[in-house]
């Protein structure tokens, strides 16, 4: 296995044009190093966002580590670009990632799966709305977000339904549809599923925000973790056995592939699902490489294996074994 690792050539895909580029190219220079720690000799980062990318993707690579996140990188488009060049990428395909991506359809997904959802109103640019009909919908409190994006980018508390048009305004810049949702009051959980011929939940991650935060913003998830992820979560034993039951339902609902990251309220009525990431941040801060971590894993044999999976998913067996 060594000397095939030696012959394969990695481009990991990171930065692209999203609001999470800077994040991104964290990710990238982290699973670089990962795989070069797992033996890979050739390991480009290779930035979509570059002056004749698909002349730099298509010169000999055989697989490509995703590690984009955002629009363009989370939401099908690059799946797509690799599926028609015929590139192995790890992670979900072009469809899984446009329902994980998507917080509407995924909502409609993980509920035909029966698994618990917030109340919520999805809204359109440029189609008329009702302030005060959307506000009786969801509640005096609640979170608006864009409801194709991530890191917390555009996303509001709600405390007073006098400023909910402000911030569904606010949501509207960072896209074309947005989601506003009842506030639920509880605990917020994250929990990654790793999935390397069986499909297993990693140690459910509670959050807890510095007094100054109204909830897990952009600001707060990038700091040192120690500060505010706490491994595994202090709750309720069967909450977090449902949890994690609830993460690997969530990805194969969407059709996930490879690794997954959902998020949770633990409520007085049990884990209420918010979203699930395919392809989840992995900088030194970011929560899936905690998770990995606790579970006694190490991050450069998790990313050896995801490119291991890419590979034997498009057929690539002579690349994988020994």
């Amino acid at each position: 296995m060594e000397r095939v690792k030696r012959d394969i050539k990695v481009a990991v895909l990171a930065g692209g044009t999203s609001s999470e580029r800077e994040i991104s190219l964290n990710s990238g220079k982290n699973a670089q190093a990962a795989l070069c720690e797992a033996g890979y000799e050739h390991v480009d980062l290779l930035d979509p966002a570059q002056d004749r990318f698909l002349d730099s993707i298509r010169s000999g690579y055989d697989v490509a580590f995703l590690a984009l996140h955002g629009a363009g990188g989370e939401d099908g488009q690059i799946q797509h670009v690799l599926a028609y060049l015929g590139i192995p990428y790890t992670g979900s395909d072009a469809a899984a990632s446009v329902l994980a991506a998507d917080k509407e359809l995924s909502k409609v997904m993980y509920e035909r799966a029966g698994i618990p959802v917030a109340a919520g109103v999805a809204l359109e640019r440029d189609e008329a709305y009702d302030v005060n009909a959307v506000a009786r919908a969801v509640g005096e409190h609640s979170f608006v977000k864009p409801a194709i994006n991530g890191s917390s980018y555009g996303v509001s508390k709600v405390d007073d339904p006098s400023l909910l048009g402000a911030a569904i305004e606010r949501a509207f810049e960072y896209g074309e549809k947005v989601l506003v949702e009842e506030c639920l009051v509880g605990t917020e959980i994250t929990v990654g599923v790793y999935e390397d011929g069986d499909l297993r939940a990693l140690p459910v991650v509670e959050i807890s925000c510095p007094e100054d935060a109204d909830f897990y913003n952009l600001d707060v998830k990038y700091v040192d973790p120690t500060d505010i992820h706490r491994i595994p979560a202090q709750i309720d034993p069967e909450d977090y056995a449902r949890a994690q039951e609830l993460a690997c339902a969530a990805h194969r609902a969407l059709g996930c592939y490879g690794l997954s990251r959902s998020d949770f309220i633990v409520t007085d009525r049990g884990p209420v699902i918010l979203e699930t990431n395919t392809l989840p941040g992995m900088t030194d801060t970011s929560l899936y490489p905690d998770e990995i971590r606790h579970e006694g894993m190490v991050f450069s044999d998790v990313c050896d294996a995801l490119i291991a999976g890419a590979l034997a998913r498009a057929g690539r067996m002579d690349a994988v074994q020994a």
